[in-house]
């Protein structure tokens, strides 16, 4: 069976600004990953490459042995790859049923599955996007992306801003949709507790390359080395 996802040699940025430099990158069927780092060291260029939305300067994308990296982000998307960015960008004008309804595809996930994972958007389908809390907007953004019926779903700080209860009540979701199978995921996140609770295999960035990629439980189990990751210069 082909990886979900892969990124050999990928150099990429804006314009001819080069944020990530030679990234290689591997992820496994219905596998999950998190990726931490200081702000600004590429883990948001990184997923924005995956999807298209960036200049690629060199090296390779694959999505389930394909190569994509020349494909528009719409024919990334068309097949399989879903993306809830950092700003949800939910449509504020349309209800959450319409926001729901606009990119749905048929299979595994249907609205019952998702209202199973976010019981709270049922309540408000007839609601505006404008008229939902932070923490609904997530919600709705990631429900919105699963509707897809994506095969790889990346998500990029999806707990930025939100209340701790909130935050608590996501990653309980998000530990739920891992479980569920089926899905390949990776989680951009800054919490890094939340991250390394997430996924048994984490990836730390600096200054647009890898510094470290293995077990979360080894970053867990020791916090100087979690801080100098971190704080790699």
């Amino acid at each position: 069976m082909p990886e979900a996802l892969r990124l050999a040699g990928v150099t990429a940025g804006y314009g001819e600004t080069h944020v990530l430099e030679a990234v290689d990158l591997a992820l496994g069927a219905d596998e999950s990953l998190s990726i931490i780092g200081r702000n600004g060291v590429g883990k948001s260029t990184l997923l924005e490459t995956v999807m298209g939305h960036t200049t690629l300067h060199a090296g390779r994308i694959e999505l389930r042995g394909v190569r994509i990296e020349r494909a528009s982000a719409y024919r990334r998307a068309l097949a399989g790859l879903a993306y809830v960015p950092q700003e949800r960008e939910i449509f504020p004008s349309l209800s959450v049923r319409e926001n729901l309804e606009l990119g749905a595809r048929p299979g595994h996930w249907t609205g019952e599955r998702v209202f199973e994972l976010f019981p709270h958007l049922r309540e408000r389908l007839e609601h505006g996007g404008s008229q939902l809390s932070g923490g609904e907007q997530q919600m709705l953004a990631i429900a919105r992306a699963l509707l897809t019926n994506p095969s790889v779903l990346l998500m990029d700080e999806p707990t930025e801003g939100l209340a701790p209860v909130i935050v608590q009540a996501l990653a309980e979701v998000l530990a739920r949709l891992r479980a569920a199978g089926g899905l390949s995921i990776v989680l951009v996140e800054q919490n890094s507790r939340v991250a390394l609770d997430f996924a048994e295999r984490t990836v730390v960035m600096d200054r647009g390359r890898i510094v470290y990629d293995g077990a979360s439980e080894r970053l867990r189990k020791d916090p100087d080395l979690l801080a100098s990751l971190i704080a790699a210069q």
